[in-house]
């Protein structure tokens, strides 16, 4: 994804979210669409492309998914890196600190990765967004101390945007072999398996 804008809608219903795609890809010139079910029965369009095209597409969206729409979130000028974590999976970590965030949405997840990465000079490991977590999304940040409270502490503000944040942590010190497991598959019987 090499597009200025990205827009995700995330829905209760796969029903809603399958017609609302839909209309959204016929409504404006976007570059790629994105759909999808994701854990617990929930639905999720992004659609990537020009500024007009998105928000145009998210417009529709919305309007065709009334009810049924859980959250969304519009970056007009999103950071190059969550683009590449969400659709990258796990890097490695960089620096001595970890932040985690943790949210009960994709939106309010992608949104806060965005905001931490333009307050501070850290890197994005890891966004990880709904399966394996009932829905819930979170993202590691990485770097020198000081720079990881300034992206968490943005991170934060704009989660709080789509409402309570799950949790959030900072270790100053993270220890190399909890740093393996962070960057390996995140299932638990897959790091325990043969």
């Amino acid at each position: 994804m090499s597009d200025p804008a990205l827009g995700l809608i995330e829905f209760e219903s796969v029903s809603a979210g399958i017609v609302s795609g839909d209309a959204m890809v016929k409504t404006a010139p976007i570059s790629a669409i994105y759909a999808g079910t994701v854990h617990p029965g929930k639905y999720l369009v992004m659609v990537s492309g020009d500024t007009a095209s998105v928000e145009i597409a998210l417009d529709t969206g919305r309007e065709w998914g009334a009810d049924a729409v859980v959250d969304s979130v519009f970056l007009p000028d999103i950071h190059p890196d969550v683009a590449k974590a969400v659709v990258g999976g796990p890097h490695d970590l960089a620096g001595e600190s970890l932040a985690i965030l943790e949210t009960s949405t994709v939106a309010a997840t992608i949104n806060a990765a965005d905001a931490g990465l333009k307050a501070a000079d850290v890197t994005l490991p890891t966004v990880r967004l709904a399966d394996g977590l009932g829905g819930k999304g979170y993202l590691l940040i990485s770097g020198v101390v000081g720079e990881v409270e300034a992206a968490l502490e943005a991170a934060l503000a704009r989660a709080s945007e789509h409402g309570p944040v799950v949790r959030s942590d900072l270790i100053a010190q993270l220890h190399e072999d909890m740093a393996a497991n962070l960057t390996a598959d995140p299932g638990f019987m897959q790091r325990i398996g043969p």
